[in-house]
C-alpha cells in the first residue's frame, strides 16, 4: 500500500496541475510492441490531444509511425493500412472543432439538451410544489407571508442552476481540481459537526446554523466524493499508478464512519451504492461487492440494535400499525387518495400533517393534488436524466470521465428513487430530499454542482486519444 503513495503524489501532480508523467523510451517501445500483438493494429500513444489541427496532426502522425514499429520481428512492419485505419478512427470518430468558435455556442452545441432540459422542468415543479406545501409551514412558523419558503425555494434554486451552468462550461480537468479541493473541505466540516452542528430538533446533527440559512456538509459530500473516488480509481488503472480502489476504499469507509455517526444512514447509504457502482465499472469482481454486501447488512445489524434513531424508523418501517400516524403513514394515505388526476390544485390536505411536505414527502403532495399522472411524469424526468447520461457515458474512453459519471448518474437516479420510495413505504424513512423538487438550499446547490459536472462530463468532446489511454492503463 505504502510503495503506491510516491506514484499517487506522482499522477497528482499530473492530473491535477497539468505537469507531465511519462515513460521512458525503452519502455514505451515494449508496450508498443506488446498493443500491437495484441490489436493487430499500431497503437498511436504518442499522438497529441485532437484539437483544431487534427488532420494535420493525423497526417504527421501516421507519415511518422507507419512502417518504423516493428511487433517484435526484425523485419517484419505495419503497412499504411493499417496504421491508416487507426487515423481514422481518430479523426472521423471524433466530433469537429471549430477554430475560433465563441463559448457560449461551443458549449449549446455540446451540452446534452435534453438532460438540461428535464433539470429546469424538475426545477419548475419543485417550485409549483412549493406553492401548495410552503404555505401551511409558513403559518405555523409564524410568518406573515405565506410564501416565504417559496421565495427561499426561488432564490437558493436559481443560484443552484446558475452553478450548475457555471460547472457544465469547466473542462474535466477543471471539474476534478475542484471537486478534490471540495472534498478536503467538506470532509472537514464533518469532523467538525458534532461541536458546532445541530439537529432542529430531529434527532439527528447534521446542520451547521449560520443564522439566516443552515448548510448540510453531507449534500455537498456526495459529488465531491464520486468524482475524487473515480479519480483514484481511474489512477490506480494506470502503468505505475497507486492502489486508487484501495484509496478509495478507505476514504468510502471514513466518510461512511462520519455519516453514521451524526446520524444519516441514508446518505452513507448513498455514498456506498454510488462507490460500488464505481468500483463494478472499475473492474472489480462481483464476489468481492457481494461480501461488501454483506458487510453493510452486518453493519445495518449492528445499528438496529445500538442507534435508537435507526431502529424506530426500521420498526416504523415494518410495523405500520405500531403507529399509523407516523409520515409514511400520512404519505401513502395521501398518495391513495389522489388516484390519478388528484383531488385538485390546492385542495390536498396532507401538506397540513406532515412537517416535511415540502422536503422529504415533496411527492405525497403532488400525488394528492395533482394525481399519478404528476408522479409519472417526474418519474419520466429522472429516468430520462440518468438513462441518457448513462448511455452517453458509453461511449467515452477515458476512464475517469466515465467512472465519475457514471457515479454521478447513478447516486442522482438512486437518490430520487429512495425518496418517493419512501413515500410510498417501499423502503424505511430515510430524510433525504427529492433533487431539484424538494425545499432545500444545500440540497439544490449541491444537485447543481453534481448535475453541471455530469453535464461537463458528457458534453460531446473528441475521443481520438485511444492509443494513450490504452498505454497508460497498460492494455
Amino acid at each position: 500500500m505504502w510503495k503506491g503513495l510516491k506514484p499517487l503524489a506522482k499522477h497528482f501532480s499530473a492530473s491535477m496541475w497539468g505537469f507531465p508523467v511519462s515513460i521512458n523510451d525503452r519502455d514505451q517501445f515494449e508496450i508498443c510492441n506488446v498493443l500491437a500483438e495484441a490489436f493487430g493494429k499500431t497503437p498511436l500513444f504518442c499522438a497529441p490531444q485532437i484539437g483544431e489541427t487534427q488532420s494535420v496532426v493525423a497526417q504527421s502522425e501516421k507519415n511518422r509511425y507507419s512502417g518504423q514499429i516493428r511487433s517484435g520481428k526484425p523485419d517484419e512492419k505495419y503497412d499504411n493500412e493499417a496504421v491508416g485505419g487507426i487515423m481514422t478512427e481518430m479523426v472521423y470518430g471524433s466530433t469537429p472543432v471549430r477554430v475560433g468558435e465563441p463559448i457560449l455556442p461551443r458549449w449549446w452545441r455540446t451540452i446534452d439538451k435534453w438532460t438540461l432540459s428535464c433539470v429546469f422542468i424538475l426545477f419548475g415543479i419543485g417550485l409549483l410544489l412549493g406553492l401548495a406545501a410552503s404555505p401551511p409551514l409558513a403559518e405555523k412558523n409564524g410568518f406573515a407571508d405565506l410564501f416565504h419558503y417559496v421565495k427561499r425555494q426561488a432564490f437558493f434554486g436559481s443560484l443552484g442552476l446558475m452553478v450548475m451552468i457555471g460547472v457544465t462550461m469547466m473542462d474535466p480537468a477543471r471539474v476534478r481540481r475542484l471537486a478534490v479541493l471540495g472534498f478536503a473541505a467538506t470532509l472537514i466540516s464533518l469532523f467538525l459537526l458534532p461541536a458546532f452542528g445541530t439537529d432542529f430538533g430531529k434527532g439527528a446533527t447534521r446542520w451547521f446554523s449560520l443564522g439566516f440559512a443552515s448548510v448540510q456538509p453531507s449534500e455537498f459530500l456526495k459529488p465531491a466524493f464520486v468524482i475524487t473516488s473515480a479519480w483514484l480509481m481511474a489512477a490506480g488503472l494506470e502503468i505505475g499508478g497507486p492502489p486508487g480502489r484501495l484509496y478509495s476504499f478507505l476514504i468510502t469507509a471514513l466518510v461512511v464512519i462520519l455519516l453514521a455517526l451524526q446520524p444519516d444512514f441514508g446518505q452513507a447509504s448513498l455514498i456506498l451504492f454510488a462507490w460500488g457502482v464505481m468500483y463494478f465499472v472499475a473492474g472489480a469482481p462481483l464476489t468481492l461487492l457481494v461480501g461488501i454486501a454483506g458487510l453493510v447488512v452486518a453493519g445495518g445489524t449492528f445499528a438496529y440494535h445500538n442507534s435508537e434513531h435507526f431502529a424506530r424508523r426500521i420498526d416504523g418501517f415494518l410495523n405500520p400499525s405500531i403507529d399509523p400516524t407516523t409520515q409514511i403513514g400520512y404519505a401513502t394515505n395521501a398518495i391513495r387518495e389522489g388516484g390519478f388526476f388528484g383531488v385538485g390544485v390546492g385542495e390536498g390536505t396532507v401538506k397540513w400533517s406532515l412537517p416535511d411536505a415540502h422536503t422529504d414527502f415533496i411527492i405525497a403532495v403532488a400525488a394528492e393534488e395533482y394525481g399519478l399522472i404528476l408522479v409519472l411524469i417526474i418519474i419520466a424526468l429522472y429516468a430520462t436524466i440518468t438513462v441518457r447520461s448513462l448511455w452517453r457515458l458509453l461511449k467515452e474512453r477515458d476512464p475517469f470521465i466515465r467512472l465519475a459519471g457514471t457515479g454521478l448518474a447513478c447516486a442522482f437516479g438512486i437518490q430520487a428513487f429512495i425518496n418517493m420510495g419512501v413515500a410510498v413505504r417501499l423502503l424505511p424513512a430515510k430524510g433525504m430530499t427529492l433533487p431539484f423538487v424538494s425545499y432545500g438550499g444545500s440540497s439544490v446547490i449541491a444537485s447543481g454542482i453534481a448535475l453541471g459536472a455530469l453535464l461537463a462530463f458528457t458534453r460531446t468532446r473528441p475521443q481520438g486519444e485511444i492509443g494513450d489511454i490504452l498505454i497508460r492503463r497498460g492494455r
